[in-house]
């Protein structure tokens, strides 16, 4: 007789179970329900609530959610009791069939990972991937299991809320998201920042509820001339938005160094449209058209999953489109059923093959999730299990047995600064296993690496050619840059007692350009270190100055400070920070724009600090960078545009070819001037092979969106055949 306590606890679960099962399958469920109940009666979980709610819970996700059949459902209420002993493998086979002990033997695999030491968790990360290789429905389970618990986190304590939501973030979530449960996965992360970073959730979360109201006005306001034309198509669709999660918010914050303010894309707008399987192609690409009909597109911000899905099943177009007032929006374009496999992962894509009750049906299904977890290259230690599932880092252990994650190709280095900047700064080696290796040693996954140290050891330059990891490289160069300010100050000390010692009759400036020019040294900071490390002798210095002083010597010409080639209206004052942020926000610095890129604002940019003409300011893809940053990284310095800072006039250089016909030049400046209001500085334009013109246009812009609108526009003009801005 069934037990009505039980179908009035958990009601939404026998609701549901019998939406979705058939009567022989819901008695088999039924009878694993009762049978739990009764072995687990009288035990409670931490807020007094019966155990049993956990096992309920997680098969309502399994069956609901992520869309598993009739056998994980009853491993799933099993589990506990079968995990704690209280119900054999004889028992369970005799009354559910053998496919459940399988199940229930690599779940208690997997949660030996949560049980032993952290020394072991390389060999548990092995079993769990071999575990289910045999059977990957145990890892779906085992996402269920923590989902639940993490939705009743709350009831914990503290030490357990912690270590959950660890494991939770860094190792389960980024499973999900291998497998394409996209929903699961974000759930994982808001859940685990909640209880990890609990005052920047808090933060976040008022922040989207406080800015709510303005963000849904702004997708209106988009969405209207879209929604317009796809009323006039026949296309029938509906539209959602879907809001950031607060952990990716967090995160790009974290990872930027920018506060809420200036995450630009806190929402996508998803596109989601009704169609049969023969027209889901037809129907996606139509509707893109539509929409970079109104908005101009970013094409390096394209993706296309429908020609060429990924191995989870997930299809879908993604674009980043401009408005006209320079906000960048999201789009994601799909169908129903794009949809659903995206919601839900690779399950949703067999249910709606119509082959999820079959027994064939489901030897497909298991084969295809099978395959798909068995992309991770199991003869690796651990790959890929703290963020993404691929082979793009590699985890390595101390000698405590803690994990570490660092990219691919990481070398001893990286390790020792990931350890502690001090550690890194004395790294002379490694001991791995029993073989002693040096700093530029790469790491494999597994390793368990023991540092070596001494105290006269520091960083060197060319250790930047070794470090792969940010925080290594980063404090190299703050290292290089502190050294190299202590050595010019010491070399200039130096220099500045020896003019005075030898009575010359010139000043320090002086001296500096003359041994510049005469030793071809590109600054002052650069001789000022050689004359600290003796690379320079002090004997000849005094030889070359007391020439110059006496005639001898061609008179150098100091370099005289470069004047930034934008018309702002401050081009005759010199810049102070009110436009850009340097360094750590280091306020009343002096700087330039460099004339050899032409830095407009948008641009992803970098300070180079030098002796005569102080801070330059140079764009990220300049023709010089790569050199600056390999010969002077100690003289690089971060620098980014201020979000709230006012938008001033620069000059874009905006290269033409066209065809060579009459008025021609007449529709560009019409373009340019009339249509979108922008002032043309100079315009030259010079036949060109083909009965081409080729021409230069300067022009005034505000930011980097209005020249991609620029060239956006004058390509649409008929015999315009590449435009394109320039250095």
């Amino acid at each position: 007789m069934e037990n009505q306590w039980l179908r009035n606890r958990y009601s939404e679960f026998y609701d549901k179970a019998e939406k979705r099962f058939s009567q022989r399958s819901l008695g088999c469920i039924y009878k694993a329900i009762e049978r739990a109940a009764e072995l687990l009666d009288g035990m409670t979980r931490y807020d007094g609530s019966p155990l049993l709610d956990h096992s309920m819970g997680t098969a309502l996700i399994v069956f609901d959610e992520i869309g598993l059949g009739r056998n994980s459902a009853v491993s799933t209420i099993l589990h506990d009791v079968y995990r704690m002993g209280l119900i054999g493998a004889e028992e369970v086979s005799a009354s559910f069939g053998d496919t459940p002990i399988t199940l229930l033997e690599g779940m208690n695999h997997i949660s030996g990972i949560e049980t032993n030491s952290s020394s072991k968790q390389a060999d548990n990360f092995r079993e769990m991937i071999i575990s289910y290789s045999t059977d990957p429905r145990v890892i779906l389970i085992k996402l269920a299991d923590r989902l639940e618990v993490m939705r009743s986190l709350a009831m914990f304590p503290e030490p357990k809320r912690r270590k959950k939501s660890w494991e939770s973030m860094n190792l389960y979530a980024q499973i999900a998201h291998k497998l394409g449960l996209y929903a699961i996965k974000s759930e994982l992360e808001d859940l685990s920042l909640r209880y990890l970073e609990p005052e920047n959730y808090t933060q976040i979360s008022q922040k989207l509820t406080e800015s709510e109201a303005e963000r849904m006005a702004f997708i209106a306001r988009f969405l209207e001339p879209i929604e317009k034309k796809l009323a006039t198509t026949g296309i029938k669709y509906h539209i959602k938005s879907r809001t950031k999660s607060i952990y990716s918010i967090w995160r790009k914050m974290r990872r930027q160094g920018i506060p809420f303010e200036e995450v630009f894309d806190l929402f996508a707008i998803r596109i989601i449209i009704d169609c049969p399987p023969e027209q889901e192609k037809q129907s996606c690409w139509s509707v893109f058209s539509i929409v970079t009909d109104f908005y101009i597109p970013n094409p390096d911000r394209m993706r296309d999953w429908i020609s060429i899905p990924k191995s989870n099943g997930y299809e879908s177009l993604h674009t980043t489109v401009v408005t006209k007032d320079g906000k960048w929006v999201e789009i994601q374009i799909r169908t129903e059923r794009m949809d659903e496999v995206a919601e839900r992962g690779i399950a949703a894509h067999w249910r709606y093959k119509g082959v999820e009750q079959s027994e064939a049906g489901q030897e497909e299904w298991l084969a295809k999730l099978r395959a798909l977890m068995e992309e991770t290259d199991r003869s690796h230690l651990a790959t890929r299990l703290n963020t993404k599932l691929s082979s793009s880092e590699v985890f390595v252990f101390t000698p405590k047995g803690d994990l570490r994650k660092l990219p691919e190709g990481a070398t001893v280095l990286d390790f020792a600064f990931d350890i502690h900047s001090d550690v890194g700064s004395k790294c002379i080696g490694a001991r791995i296993g029993e073989k002693v290796v040096p700093i530029k040693e790469v790491l494999k996954n597994g390793d368990i690496v023991n540092i070596i140290t001494a105290k006269n050891q520091k960083p060197k330059s060319d250790w930047l050619s070794i470090a792969k990891t940010t925080k290594a490289r980063n404090r190299i160069k703050v290292f290089l840059r502190e050294e190299a300010a202590k050595l010019a100050r010491l070399g200039r000390e130096e220099l500045e007692r020896k003019i005075k010692n030898w009575k010359l009759s010139m000043g320090i400036d002086e001296a500096v350009g003359a041994l510049c020019k005469y030793y071809k040294i590109r600054n002052g900071l650069d001789l000022y270190g050689r004359i600290a490390t003796e690379k320079l002798s002090m004997g000849d210095i005094k030889d070359i100055l007391g020439r110059f002083a006496d005639g001898e010597l061609f008179e150098p010409k100091l370099p005289a400070p470069r004047t930034t080639p934008t018309p702002q209206k401050a081009e005759e004052k010199s810049h102070q920070s009110e436009t850009l942020i340097i360094g750590e926000a280091i306020k009343g610095l002096d700087y330039k724009m460099a004339r050899c890129c032409n830095p407009i604002f948008g641009d992803e940019v970098f300070g180079f600090t030098t002796i005569s003409t102080g801070i330059t300011i140079h764009r990220e893809d300049c023709p010089n960078a790569p050199r600056l940053k390999e010969m002077y990284p100690y003289r690089i310095i971060a620098a980014k545009w201020r979000s709230d800072a006012p938008q001033g006039a620069y000059v874009a250089s905006i290269r033409v070819l066209a065809e060579d016909t009459t008025g021609m030049v007449n529709k560009l400046m019409e373009t340019i001037t009339g249509e979108l209001k922008l002032n043309i500085r100079s315009l030259n334009f010079t036949p060109a092979r083909d009965s081409k013109i080729s021409g230069l246009i300067n022009i005034e812009v505000p930011n980097t969106n209005v020249v991609d609108m620029v060239v956006f526009r004058l390509l649409k003009i008929k015999g315009v055949d590449k435009a394109y801005r320039i250095n």
